[in-house]
């Protein structure tokens, strides 16, 4: 009375067909794509600017490290700069660790013209 009769079904073909497993795997494909300009491409972008700005970072700039503190950049070395947080009191700073430039010093004017 409760119990329906249960009949075999035909097995799927082996081979399957190509337009069958494009439509199965565009599911993956549209969250990856969704993902890559969601996720991957703006954090790309990010960390681009990022080393350029620790690239392009000169005596006189005001930084801001990561850890929230505020100084102005007194020398530049391969991978580390000196950084004055107070009058006499200069820290070492790993370049990776700046998070922000408040300000850019401007370059110094070229002097083509010579005195006669």
């Amino acid at each position: 009375m409760f119990i329906s009769s249960a009949y075999a079904q035909t097995a799927a073909p082996a081979g399957g067909d190509m337009s069958t497993v494009l439509i199965g795997l565009a599911p993956y494909l549209l969250i990856f794509v969704v993902f890559y300009f969601l996720l991957i491409r703006p954090q790309q972008q990010a960390r681009k600017r990022h080393m350029e700005m620790v690239a392009n970072l000169k005596k006189g700039d005001v930084i801001v490290t990561t850890g929230g503190l505020i100084g102005k950049v007194k020398s530049v070395a391969e991978d580390e700069l000196r950084v004055e947080l107070a009058p006499n009191v200069d820290v070492r700073v790993v370049r990776g660790t700046i998070a922000e430039v408040r300000s850019k010093t401007e370059p110094a004017p070229a002097n083509d013209s010579k005195p006669s």
